[in-house]
Protein backbone atom coordinates (compact mmCIF):
# COMPACT_ATOMS: atom_id res chain seq x y z
CA UNK A 1 0.00 0.00 0.00
CA UNK A 2 1.31 3.22 -1.21
CA UNK A 3 2.21 5.65 1.57
CA UNK A 4 -0.38 8.36 -0.01
CA UNK A 5 -2.98 5.93 0.78
CA UNK A 6 -1.48 4.73 4.20
CA UNK A 7 -2.03 8.71 5.42
CA UNK A 8 -5.32 8.56 3.43
CA UNK A 9 -6.96 6.10 5.62
CA UNK A 10 -5.24 7.47 9.24
CA UNK A 11 -6.76 10.75 8.55
CA UNK A 12 -10.49 9.87 9.52
CA UNK A 13 -12.42 13.01 10.14
CA UNK A 14 -15.81 14.62 9.67
CA UNK A 15 -15.52 16.62 6.33
CA UNK A 16 -17.10 19.89 5.83
CA UNK A 17 -20.83 19.48 3.79
CA UNK A 18 -20.41 20.74 0.39
CA UNK A 19 -22.77 23.54 0.77
CA UNK A 20 -19.89 25.03 1.97
CA UNK A 21 -17.21 25.28 -0.61
CA UNK A 22 -17.89 28.63 -1.37
CA UNK A 23 -16.37 29.88 1.89
CA UNK A 24 -14.21 26.97 2.22
CA UNK A 25 -12.13 26.95 -0.71
CA UNK A 26 -11.52 30.96 -0.66
CA UNK A 27 -10.73 30.74 2.90
CA UNK A 28 -8.15 28.02 2.24
CA UNK A 29 -6.53 29.76 -0.81
CA UNK A 30 -6.49 32.91 0.72
CA UNK A 31 -4.11 31.31 3.66
CA UNK A 32 -1.62 29.73 1.65
CA UNK A 33 -1.35 32.85 -1.06
CA UNK A 34 -1.34 35.62 1.65
CA UNK A 35 1.31 33.56 3.71
CA UNK A 36 3.58 33.25 0.63
CA UNK A 37 3.12 36.67 -0.89
CA UNK A 38 3.65 38.06 2.78
CA UNK A 39 6.97 35.82 3.56
CA UNK A 40 8.38 37.08 0.04
CA UNK A 41 7.69 40.37 0.61
CA UNK A 42 8.88 40.36 3.79
CA UNK A 43 11.82 38.95 3.55
CA UNK A 44 12.40 40.87 0.06
CA UNK A 45 12.44 44.56 1.74
CA UNK A 46 13.95 43.51 5.57
CA UNK A 47 16.21 40.55 4.74
CA UNK A 48 17.09 37.45 7.11
CA UNK A 49 17.41 39.56 10.03
CA UNK A 50 16.55 38.53 13.71
CA UNK A 51 13.18 38.04 13.96
CA UNK A 52 12.32 37.76 10.31
CA UNK A 53 9.90 34.93 11.51
CA UNK A 54 7.83 37.17 14.05
CA UNK A 55 7.56 40.12 11.42
CA UNK A 56 6.30 37.85 8.36
CA UNK A 57 3.68 36.32 11.10
CA UNK A 58 2.50 39.54 12.00
CA UNK A 59 2.53 40.60 8.57
CA UNK A 60 0.17 37.45 7.43
CA UNK A 61 -2.40 37.82 9.71
CA UNK A 62 -2.89 41.42 8.47
CA UNK A 63 -2.54 39.97 4.91
CA UNK A 64 -4.95 37.44 5.69
CA UNK A 65 -7.55 39.70 7.19
CA UNK A 66 -8.11 41.68 3.77
CA UNK A 67 -7.14 38.67 1.25
CA UNK A 68 -10.14 36.46 2.79
CA UNK A 69 -12.65 39.09 2.61
CA UNK A 70 -11.46 40.43 -0.65
CA UNK A 71 -11.23 36.73 -2.91
CA UNK A 72 -15.34 36.48 -1.52
CA UNK A 73 -16.36 39.70 -2.60
CA UNK A 74 -14.12 39.36 -6.03
CA UNK A 75 -14.68 35.73 -6.91
CA UNK A 76 -18.35 36.14 -8.50
CA UNK A 77 -17.01 39.24 -10.16
CA UNK A 78 -13.93 37.16 -11.51
CA UNK A 79 -16.50 34.27 -12.59
CA UNK A 80 -18.37 36.28 -14.58
CA UNK A 81 -15.27 37.97 -16.42
CA UNK A 82 -13.93 34.56 -16.87
CA UNK A 83 -17.54 33.43 -18.03
CA UNK A 84 -17.02 36.53 -20.80
CA UNK A 85 -13.66 35.59 -22.20
CA UNK A 86 -13.73 31.56 -21.87
CA UNK A 87 -15.80 29.47 -24.37
CA UNK A 88 -18.01 27.33 -22.90
CA UNK A 89 -17.76 23.07 -23.18
CA UNK A 90 -20.56 21.61 -24.76
CA UNK A 91 -21.86 18.88 -22.93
Amino acid sequence: MSTFKQTQKSLHFKKIPARYLGIVMPFILSFFISGIISAILTIKNGGFQSGVFFIWLSSWGLAWSIAFPSVLIMLPIVRRFVGLIVEPTNH
